[in-house]
């Protein structure tokens, strides 16, 4: 039986995988019919108020044919090109002191490859993208987070506490480094109300989630493993 200080720890740790998974999802690719669907579900929506996010009342009320058609320019437009573009890639934004930055397949890019797969995850064979994808940050999030809320509900409180700490250090080294930057040209450039707000979705929860994971309280048992 999960006790009431655990329950609460387990239904944080679900909340959060969930909010992992969607923002991964919409950065994977241009949004699909499905994932439009979720994006304009109450649910998803009152997210995004809680994170301070505003879609525009257009965006409820067009035609699901026109706004995917929008919405994939858009996304090729932002992220892929041609021409000049945002790069989702943490090694182009990290700015690291070592001066080894802005560039694809930095040494942020084996980093994150190489922490990943410490883990003893692996990328799919068809997965043909860079390791340090955002898509791919927030995915990675999204499993030791639902990973930590089995630990909770099977009362193994050294597991779920192994892999807050896996979170911490990968929040603290990567994501909470180049996000708030990256984020911060997607609102700057875009011209969809769409990414803007899940440009402000995202920075807001990654500083957020990231202040969480470091409380006091947690960073004291982590320590002790």
């Amino acid at each position: 039986m999960v006790s009431a200080d655990r329950s609460e720890l387990m239904a944080m740790a679900t909340h959060r995988s969930n909010i992992y998974g969607l923002l991964a999802m919409l950065y994977r690719q241009e949004p699909t019919r499905d994932l439009l669907k979720q994006v304009r579900d109450p649910q998803f929506l009152e997210v995004l108020s809680q994170w301070g996010g505003e879609l525009d009342d257009d965006f409820m009320t067009r035609s699901e044919n026109d706004l995917l058609e929008e919405m994939a320019v858009e996304y090729t437009r932002l992220f892929l090109g041609p021409g000049k573009h945002i790069s989702p890639h943490e090694s182009v934004h990290h700015k690291r002191e070592d001066g080894q930055s802005g560039q694809l397949w930095g040494a942020s890019t084996v980093e994150v490859k190489k922490f990943i797969e410490a883990t003893g995850l692996e990328y799919k064979i068809q997965y043909q993208g860079l390791p340090d994808h955002i898509s791919v940050e927030l995915e990675f999030l999204e499993m030791l987070t639902r990973h930590e809320e089995q630990a909770w509900a099977k009362d193994d409180e050294e597991e779920a506490w192994r892999c807050l700490a896996l979170e911490r250090r990968f929040l603290e080294d990567h994501l909470i480094r180049w996000v708030g930057p990256f984020c911060d040209k997607v609102t700057a450039t875009t011209e969809l109300s769409f990414y803007r707000t899940l440009a402000s979705l995202t920075k807001n929860f990654i500083e957020f989630d990231c202040q969480e994971v470091l409380k006091p309280h947690k960073t004291e048992i982590l320590k002790t493993n």
